[in-house]
Formats: C-alpha cells, structure tokens, sequence
C-alpha cells in the first residue's frame, strides 16, 4: 500500500507526525472495555430470539435462578419498575412514520428477528453468566417471516402486524424539471441494481461496564459511545434520571464505523442491571452476538434512469429506491435511504433529479450507519449505469465523467433539499475535474486500453472508474475546553470522540500550534460527558471538521481570555503584547507582563479569577457541511479458471482540504478503500426464508486481511480548502468506502466484456460471475467452454 501526503505547512499542523497514541498500543497498554475492572464486578449475558418472527408465550427463568452463582435474571416485567417502557428514540435521519418502528429495549409480547433481546441474565462469573442464559426457556410461537425488500413491499406478511405496513417511510427527493429533461433527451436508459447487506464488523465487538452509586445517586457508563452526550441524555430519560446523575465516560475504541457506538438495547439493560443488583455490571459480546445484534447496513435497491445527449452530457435522473431496515428503526437507521437518494447525482452537474424513496421493515437485523451511509450504495448504482451508458453511446468512461464533473467556476455549487430532515445544501469547495485527471495520470488510464477486456497471462484485465462526492461535519456545534495545568502543560477537553481515528495526536497539533508549545505538552481527553459542559460527539466526518475546529477556537478563546486580562493589568495596549507559551509578553522586548505559572499558583491558592482564566470552552458552529470529493480507480485481473477477481491496483485521490497530520489521512484513506474493497468482493450477510442469518461466523462472512488487498494507493489533494470552518478542513475517512464498489463493478464488466457480462448487483464472488458468464454465453442451454477463457478443458 503506497501513496503521498502533502508536506509541512506552519507549525504542527500539516506535519507527519506519527500517533502519540499507537506506542502504549504497541505495548499492549490500552484500556478497552474487556481491560476494565471495578471492584465487586458482576457480568451479564442477553439472552436472544433464535425465531425470526413469533408471539412469546412465556419466558421462564426458574433453571438459570436455580444455578449458584446467578444473581438475577431481568425480562420486560422487570423494566415496568420504569414505568412505561419507552422506546429507543431516533438520534438523527427521522424520516416520517419511522417512529412507529422504533425498538425497546427487551423483546414482550412479539420477537422480530434472531438476535432480539429477551432478557439479561446477571452472575458473578462470565461462564456462570452464558451458562445461565442457556438455561433461560423462551417459548416462542413462529410466525412466517419477511425476509426481502420485495417481500416486504408486496405485504403479505408484516413484521409489525399491529401497524399494518411494512412500508415505514416514503418521500420524494427532487429538484428541477426531470419530465422536461428526459423530454429533450437524446440517450435514455433504465436498469435495476441491488446492493447487498453488510456491516462495519469493528475489530472490538460491543460492550459496557456500568455502575450505580446510590448514595450520590450517579450512574457511571464506561465504553464507547460515538455520541456520548447523545447517550447520556438518553440514558437518563429512559432510567427517569436527571441528566447530571450520569457520566458517559470513554475508554479506548477497536473501531466503528458507523455501527459501534450508537444506542443499543443494551445501553440501557446494563445500566439498569447495575442499579437493580447494587453492584458494577459488565457486559462483552461474542462474535456471534456482534454479526447478529449489531446495526446492519446497505442492503438496498434502485431502478435508475439517466437521460442524456448523444455526447454523454447527462441531463436527468429518475428512479425508484428501496431500503430494508430491519426489524426495527434504530437511531440513524433513515440516514441510510435518505442519503443514498440525496447522493445519487454524486459530483456531476445534473440539474434535474426525482427519486421515490421507501424505506421498509423486514424480520432481519435492523439496520444504521456503516462507513459512507448511503453514498457506497448510490455511487454503486450511478457509477454502473454511466458506463452502461458509456458502452452503448461508444464513449470513453473517462471523457464522460469529466465532462459532467461540477466545474470549479461552479461553487459553492447548490444542490437542493434532497433530504427531508435538512435545509438546502451546496457542495462547498472543490476542483472535481483536477482531481480526476490526478487519479487517471497516476493509474496510467491511457497505457492500460491495450489491456481492457483482454486476456493478459491467462486473465481477464479491467479498468474501472467511479467519481465521488461525500458530505462531513455539519449538524450541532462541537464544544472544546482547554485548561492550564502548569509547568507547561495543558489539558484539553473534546465532546469528540475516538475510536481510532488518531485524534489524540491532531488535536494536540492544532492546539499547538495556537499555544506555541510542543504537542506532547498536551494531554488530550476525548468523548466523556465529565469534562464539558456539553458536547455531540464524532460522526459524519466531524473529528477535524467540527471537533478540531472546536480546539482552535477553544485554544484562540483561551489565548484572548490572557491578552486581555494582560492588558488591563499593565495598561497597555493590547496590540503592544504577544501570547508566549509561558504567558504574555510585551512584543517590542519579550518582558513578562502575565505569567501563567504565577497564574495557576493563583488559582491553587483560591483565586476565582485566575481560575477562570486558565479554564476556557469554546465552540465551533458552521453554516453547512463541508464536502470531500475524489476518484477511484481500479484495475482488477479475473482468473477464468475459479472466477476469483485480483486487484491488480486500486487507487483513490481525494480532496479533504487542509490536512492536518497527513500520515493519519493517508491511513483513514487506505483504511476506507481496503474495507470498501471488502464490501464490494467478500462480504455478505445472507438469510434464508426463515429469517435464519447463514453466514454468522467469520467461516461465512469474509472479512479483507493484509494480505488480499495489497496494492491499494492513496493520494491527498488541497484544491479547496473549506471555507466554512478555521482549519479549511474536509472530512476524510469516510469519503474513500464511497466509490469502491462502482469502481470495481466496472472494471469487472470492462474485463468480461467480450462476454455480454452485466454487472448490476452486489457482492462480485467468483460465484456469482460465473453464474453470470454461464447465462451471458450460454443462454441456449450450452455451457461454457473452458478453452474459450484461455483453457483447453470444459467446465463441469
């Protein structure tokens, strides 16, 4: 894996400074859930719906009470001690009628999919504990389950019966004149694609420690949370607590992607487990529970239609969308469909756009976020069908792509209200052009046409391409404190949080930077409620964009707070002094007129006011998202003999703005490109018609290792910085997922072209293609003849 990064601009910021974080990993010194311990720690296993669809006739707990060592075992009944058994409520993405569908904590009268939460058994061992689940009964009356998009759509079968639909949502995204458009078209074209269920499956699967303090009346959650005030304000009003009676504390994160972090059911059972038994709980799933419980994601479908002129200039699009969120709408399950619509012109000026978008329930694993929500989907289905169109009009993909890329005379460039739940947008900054061009020099486009659906050493090569657009940051402010500790150092404060992503290292650097110190004089506290007085959190491309921006500002507060205090103290003017890292100075000879160490004495010694000069928060708010762009190329070989697709090289340049550490850019690129690789070749979860998941394990659902994908490239651009936030930055990390599974689709279908192949579903296995090339060549009922691919023997 290769690439570039830009090179030092001012200061820290910009530099390739390796994660202070990674040497106490190395060592094996972090602190994950599973390493944390509390005195008198008890621990909890769920017990979990093995029937898809059915009424529940009764649980019965008395075996697992009967074992020794088995403190409690907590059902539906136990949680009417809260009252009236509220539901999970939605965090972001509430699309209409999504509040029917929400999910409570523990499964009562119906379960609607295997892995739902039927009870929490507590005992002082881990292997007390899942020996007592074992022993819970759940008698449990199957009922046929609606186990596909179609399935559910048709209506039949419901998996909320009650309600009456399995349609949860509908609207319709749009802008401009489509009918006008397709009117005028030279070229129209409509096809039908589907994308596949997968997820983000985070190195660490899920879990929580919780404790109750009953005589302070404080509920402590350690774990990871990628919203924690979010979490904390859920928590209480579930629990019926204040606010203030919880602490959301992080500890460190093996990744997440989206699904990790989000409010489960057991966010809450563990919690209440932990006050019911007056002693600190914890919880950690296994493998098995993280590939069932876990949000799920991208399982979609679209009927797509492009109109065109004969040159390729696109005009319109219209289509169809239909998403399966599972059993149930979980906090950011609507964001899924809404941006998957909202994304499908991608970074093209298409000026006329109408998607009917569904969003429906099934009896399967309900579904949220997974790295670029929606925009994998869209770019997959749009990305296919401008080559479709390409290769019936005899046009280069790589011409029509540029010619129909957003120019950068157009931006700030409007896109509409695409999305129900948000204003108007616009793409904020950006030369989509260059850095296409960038990624087609760097590939060599040019030298490879002699290889495209060739037969090359016994292969099948391919290039396939797939611009992208994606949005970052936006939504509510981010809040940042930054405090003196003395000697020269400082404590900073984020409502961001980490799982991951290097920001115990770039936030020092931006820090640095406005504090003239070295960033290891900073100690950085990321994701607990404990140290601010509000925060959100770190989603959608937020850590620089938002949370960085929010120590900039903190840091420029912190700054200003001593510049005038200096002032007044000296009576001089304040354009007279200058911050130093020990404090301010008089610019024209360097004399002390503020020292912060004399400062923080103060304030040891009681003095409010210099306590609160050395004790500021500050916020960043931005008008917009900010929007990182880029394009994927790839280049894969097919092997005729098992159908197993190569990537010979796959490369992506993108323009994230201003980077601040470019070796963590770089990772977040590669790291978003190898799993978007994954997707697109090896992952899948598949059902079958009794709503039972076959490929539960890690032997059924392939997962990318360091070795499958080894030429993956990654290149930063710096075209346009963002104008909406301090830092000119743009999100990175999610923005890379985006356009692998268009990019390998099409050069998979550019190598078997010869073949009459067509590429319009998720995932490409050998297995699949080989089915496809069978229908393609032999659709008289003859099979495909091996010395046809380059072999000298037949197919059995």
């Amino acid at each position: 894996m290769s690439g570039e990064t830009g090179d030092v601009t001012r200061g820290h910021v910009g530099r390739a400074l390796a994660r202070f974080e990674d040497e106490r990993f190395l060592r094996g010194e972090g602190c994950f859930v599973a390493d944390f311990e509390r005195p008198d720690l008890c621990h909890a296993v769920v017990v979990r719906s093995t029937v898809a669809a059915g009424r529940v006739r009764a649980i019965d707990a008395s075996a697992a009470l009967a074992l020794p060592g088995v403190l409690r075992v907590l059902t539906h009944a136990d949680l009417g001690k809260l009252g009236d058994v509220r539901p999970i409520p939605i965090r972001v993405g509430a699309l209409e009628g999504l509040e029917r569908f929400l999910q409570r904590p523990l499964a009562h009268e119906r379960v609607r999919y295997v892995g739902e939460p039927l009870a929490v058994v507590i005992a002082d061992d881990p292997y007390v504990a899942e020996d007592g689940a074992d022993l819970v009964f759940a008698e449990i009356e199957p009922q046929d389950p609606v186990v596909t998009i179609a399935g559910a759509l048709e209506g039949t079968r419901l998996a909320h019966p009650e309600i009456g639909t399995n349609v949860a949502a509908q609207h319709v995204a749009a802008r401009g004149d489509v009918d006008a458009a397709f009117a005028r078209a030279e070229y129209i074209r409509r096809e039908r694609f589907t994308c596949h269920r997968h997820s983000s499956v985070p190195l660490e699967t899920r879990g929580l420690v919780a404790e109750w303090d009953a005589g302070s009346g404080t509920l402590r959650v350690w774990g990871a949370t990628k919203a924690p005030f979010f979490a904390r304000r859920t928590l209480a009003t579930l629990l019926g607590l204040e606010e203030r009676q919880v602490e959301q504390i992080e500890l460190d994160v093996g990744g997440s992607f989206g699904a990790r972090g989000e409010f489960y059911p057991e966010d809450l059972l563990v919690p209440f487990a932990a006050m019911q038994v007056g002693r600190p709980v914890k919880w950690i799933e296994d493998r098995r529970e993280n590939l069932i419980a876990m949000n799920h994601s991208r399982e979609m479908t679209c009927e797509l239609e492009i109109a065109a002129r004969r040159d390729g200039t696109i005009l319109a699009l219209r289509g169809a969308l239909a998403a399966d969120l599972g059993a149930y709408a979980r906090t950011t399950g609507g964001i899924v469909p809404a941006k998957a619509a909202s994304f499908l012109p991608g970074p093209y000026a298409i000026g006329h756009v109408a998607i009917d978008v569904r969003a429906v329930v099934t009896n399967k694993t309900p579904c949220g976020t997974c790295r670029g929500p929606g925009r994998y989907e869209a770019n997959f289905f749009r990305e296919r069908l401008i080559d479709l169109m390409c290769a019936d009009l005899g046009l280069d993909p790589a011409d029509v792509r540029l010619r129909n890329l957003v120019p950068p005379e157009r931006m700030p460039y409007a896109t509409g209200r695409l999305v129900p739940y948000e204003p108007p947008g616009a793409y904020d900054s950006g030369d989509y052009p260059a850095v296409c061009r960038e990624a087609l020099e760097r590939i060599g486009y040019a030298g490879l046409s002699p290889q495209r659906g060739c037969l090359v050493d016994g292969r099948w090569h391919g290039v396939g391409i797939a611009c992208f657009v994606d949005s970052s940051g936006g939504g509510p402010p981010e809040q940042a404190r930054v405090r003196a500790s003395g000697s020269g150092r400082f404590r900073l404060d984020s409502g961001a949080s980490s799982s991951g992503q290097g920001q115990q290292t770039t936030y020092a650097q931006i820090l640095a930077d406005v504090l003239g110190v070295e960033p290891s004089a900073i100690d950085v506290h990321l994701g607990s409620t404990t140290g601010l007085s509000r925060g959100v959190g770190t989603f959608h491309g937020r850590g620089i964009v938002m949370g960085g921006s929010a120590v900039r500002r903190a840091g420029e507060a912190f700054v200003a707070g001593l510049l005038e205090e200096a002032a007044r103290r000296s009576g001089a003017p304040r354009d007279t002094l200058a911050f130093a890292a020990g404090g301010v100075v008089r610019a024209a000879d360097g004399t002390v007129v503020l020292s912060i160490d004399a400062l923080v004495g103060a304030r040891d010694s009681g003095d409010a006011a210099a306590a609160a000069l050395l004790d500021v928060e500050a916020s960043h708010a931005q008008s917009g998202a900010t929007f990182e762009y880029g394009t994927q190329v790839a280049h894969v070989a097919i092997d005729p003999g098992t159908w197993e697709v190569e990537v010979v090289r796959f490369l992506t340049v993108e323009d994230c703005g201003h980077v601040v550490n470019p070796l963590v850019v770089h990772g977040q690129v590669i790291g978003a490109s190898v799993q978007g690789l994954g997707g697109t070749l090896l992952e899948e979860f598949r059902y079958d018609e009794h709503g039972q998941m076959t490929s539960g394990t890690f032997a059924d659902y392939l997962l990318p290792t360091s070795t499958d994908f080894p030429h993956v490239e990654g290149y930063s651009a710096d075209h346009a910085p963002s104008p909406l936030n301090p830092l000119g930055a743009k999100g990175v990390g999610e923005g890379a997922t985006g356009g692998v599974g268009g990019a390998v689709a099409n050069a998979v279908a550019d190598a078997l072209r010869s073949f009459g192949v067509k590429i319009v579903d998720l995932p490409i296995t050998p297995d699949r293609l080989f089915a496809l090339v069978q229908a393609a060549r032999g659709r008289e009922g003859t099979a495909v003849p091996y010395f046809a691919l380059g072999a000298s023997s037949e197919f059995v």
